[in-house]
């Protein structure tokens, strides 16, 4: 035990952590465990983030926007479509932050909250923190997920990935719908990290965005990190009903009134702005996920089809374990879990075309 235990309170004591994926420095490294664009951020942003900084970074010595009101209005400009207006944006310090803010904020009740049994590990991790009960409901035999078992009574919160980690599958947003409608008296969050990489346009991303202004306990949350390049940004943001987000500012103002700095805000702003390089990118990506996945498949991989800028698959004849320390020896990593019903699996995260084919190569010579 260590000696500084002693001092520890007993919920430091209780928690287990999350861990995030590894962040290795090895020789010519080909990194595909942590989901990271392939690509640089817009050009627009790097512009505004120097433009921010100026010659003599003099405006780093100033407090940034606590409210960050700019960024505010680029949610709302980019889904306007939607009818999102800036009272109804949170922002943070990545989306991991704002979905803290939402299991104190909105979560945390005396009924338990619900989740797949495979998804996003943070979950559990907040619910330990925050002295949260939870339900993990269990995913069908093809790793999608059934919106039946939520609806059941006494439900004190609903939170799953879309799509979901790590399996990439998309839930349809008409059962997104039906959750938020089956459990109006109870907040329902989207975790919409990955939501970018599906539709064939913008406009057909089906972000359950489009469905808070109907339902206004429905709370969608997004990153730049993923589609936007900006993994190294840290800028997360929430869309609801104004008492939803009237929430997270009170637990956000109660924790840290500036969580995003200046040059986050600016970068954040421009790169909501550049649509063009925003869908040039996304797009790259999702070609490069379909090849992934067909020559996978070709090596006798077993592929769940993915909506994410990652794909989950195992190999009937060989172990996951095995397979992920074999390619660590030649630089390439990708993400194994050590949990039950996914152990076979490895998630891959979707790089260059380079980088996917250096992947591909090296398990045809493991599989021999």
């Amino acid at each position: 035990m260590s000696q500084t235990s002693r001092f520890w309170s007993a919920v430091t004591r209780s928690l287990t952590p999350y861990v995030p994926g590894e962040q290795p420095k090895l020789a010519n490294l080909v990194k595909l465990n942590t989901n990271e664009n392939p690509y640089p951020p817009s050009p627009k942003a790097l512009a505004a983030i120097g433009g921010e900084n100026g010659a003599d970074a003099a405006r780093l010595r100033l407090y940034p926007d606590p409210n960050a009101d700019a960024l505010k209005a680029a949610v709302a400009r980019h889904f306007a479509a939607h009818g999102i207006a800036a009272n109804q944006v949170f922002v943070g310090n990545g989306s991991d932050e704002v979905l803290a803010h939402a299991f104190l904020a909105l979560l945390k009740h005396d009924r338990p909250i619900r989740f797949p049994d495979i998804t996003y590990s943070f979950y559990p991790v907040y619910c330990g923190l925050y002295g949260i009960e939870f339900e993990k409901v269990p995913l069908d035999g093809d790793f999608a997920l059934d919106p039946a078992p939520y609806l059941a009574p006494n439900c004190g919160g609903i939170i799953f990935p879309n799509p979901n980690a790590p399996t990439g599958r998309l839930l349809p947003l008409e059962a997104v719908e039906r959750l938020a409608a089956g459990q109006p008296d109870c907040v329902v969050v989207v975790d919409e990290a990955y939501i970018d990489f599906s539709g064939d346009s913008i406009a057909a991303i089906p972000t359950a965005i489009a469905l808070v202004n109907r339902h206004p306990n429905l709370l969608v949350v997004q990153t730049l990190s993923k589609s936007r390049s900006l993994a190294g940004l840290r800028v997360g943001f929430a869309v609801g009903h104004p008492d939803l987000i009237e929430a997270l500012e009170r637990v956000k103002n109660s924790f840290n009134s500036y969580p995003l700095d200046r040059l986050a805000i600016a970068g954040a702003v421009a790169a909501l702005d550049d649509n063009a390089h925003f869908d040039a990118t996304r797009k790259a990506v999702m070609a490069s996920r379909d090849t992934l996945s067909q020559d996978l498949a070709g090596l006798g991989f077993d592929v769940v089809p993915s909506a994410a800028n990652f794909v989950f698959a195992r190999h009937p004849g060989r172990d996951a374990d095995e397979l992920a320390q074999r390619l660590r020896e030649r630089s390439i990593i990708v993400r194994h879990f050590k949990a039950p019903r996914i152990d076979q699996y490895l998630r891959i995260t979707v790089g260059t075309d380079a980088e996917c084919r250096s992947l591909v190569q090296a398990l045809a010579d493991i599989l021999g």
